[in-house]
């Protein structure tokens, strides 16, 4: 399964390190911010997890790792991740985008598959979200802090979708 995988796209694999170091590069193209600059306090005050977000500049989300998919909500409005060292990324395009009910949303993945560092996995449109949503905003964050021992923010200012380190996490 994971030979399959891997030989689509020799370029981003990734292999799990020794120490249990996960990298998460950017999802998207934009500006990495802060979690405490998103206008929601579950993502601000860090409830869902600690992480960046980032201001999008096009509606193209890539995967920010090797792993799988543990959830593409059925809105297509945020999707998790898994690395391979078992840290749980969660995607969130925008701030009250649950509402709009897939509209402007495509999934190009499903719960389940095997993703590498890259691969496209949703597009969206960024004028209906900028139009029928509170925020483009879009967290990152992990959502299984307990594993992690630290989470150093590696990026700030533009960064590029599946280029751009944002995260180093230690498990």
């Amino acid at each position: 399964m994971f030979k399959k995988l891997f030989s689509k796209q020799k370029n981003n694999v990734q292999m799990p390190d020794a120490n249990g170091e996960d990298t998460i590069f950017s999802p998207l193209n934009g500006k990495v911010v802060s979690l405490s600059q998103v206008p929601d306090p579950t993502f601000s005050q860090k409830m869902m997890g600690d992480g960046v977000a980032i201001m999008p500049s096009d509606g193209t989300v890539v995967s920010p790792v090797i792993g799988e998919i543990i959830q593409v909500f059925p809105t297509k409005h945020a999707i998790g991740i898994k690395t391979v060292n078992g840290v749980e990324v969660l995607i969130h395009i925008g701030l009250e985008t649950v509402n709009l009910n897939g509209e402007g949303f495509t999934a190009f993945v499903k719960q389940g598959d095997k993703v590498a560092k890259g691969e496209k996995l949703i597009s969206f449109d960024l004028d209906i979200i900028n139009e029928k949503a509170s925020s483009t905003i879009t967290p990152i964050v992990i959502t299984n802090g307990e594993l992690v021992k630290s989470l150093k923010n590696e990026e700030n200012g533009d960064v590029i979708a599946g280029k751009s380190l944002i995260l180093t996490i230690s498990t």
